[in-house]
């Protein structure tokens, strides 16, 4: 994967491309919900806490270990959050869809879900992937039913998993999709936005 490439994926809903330096006041008005960032690894609900969320993007970014992409609702044209590819492996085709959230405004609003279709198209198509996992904090469930209902296999449960905030070391519980669901997934779950372009 080419981390310098200016990534842009669309479908009827959403638009994805490369989070930016200047998307932070954009970014301010959906992210300073504190129940946003609960079972996240870092926060975001205020105006320093965001700002390093996007200064560690880019950074990561810039080092080649995941790529940040700013989430836009075609249907407001606002910006409603961000997600990112990352642990991209291509030795073994297979890479991580996560560091995903979206303002509450724009939760159950089918926008998560049009996300997910983008950048799985892209990992099963033009990157050619095997593979693409997905993980939540175990006591997530609100992420985890989110999961499961986009058709992705729950795989287990990683005890001790991470450090998350608050230096508390949480169970992380890991998804994935794999290019044989992905031909039956395209056509049930994610059919309307595979309908529409």
């Amino acid at each position: 994967m080419d981390f310098s490439a200016p990534l842009v994926l669309e479908n009827s809903r959403a638009r994805l491309r490369p989070l930016e330096i200047g998307d932070f006041e954009a970014l301010k008005a959906v992210a300073f919900d504190a129940d946003l960032w609960k079972y996240t690894l870092t926060r975001g609900d205020d105006a320093v806490s965001l700002a390093a969320y996007i200064r560690q993007a880019l950074e990561d970014r810039a080092r080649g270990v995941r790529y940040p992409f700013a989430i836009i609702d075609r249907e407001t044209g606002q910006l409603a959050g961000s997600t990112s590819y990352y642990n991209v492996v291509p030795a073994d085709q297979r890479l991580s869809i996560g560091y995903t959230w979206v303002g509450t405004q724009f939760q159950r609003s089918g926008l998560n879900r049009a996300c997910k279709h983008l950048l799985l198209c892209h990992a099963f198509g033009q990157m050619g992937y095997e593979r693409v996992e997905l993980e939540t904090d175990s006591r997530n469930y609100k992420s985890r039913t989110a999961m499961a209902r986009m058709g992705a296999t729950e795989e287990g449960t990683l005890r001790s998993h991470r450090i998350t905030q608050g230096g508390l070391r949480r169970d992380t519980v890991i998804f994935s999709v794999i290019r044989q669901d992905w031909s039956e997934l395209r056509q049930t779950t994610f059919q309307q936005y595979e309908a529409r372009g």
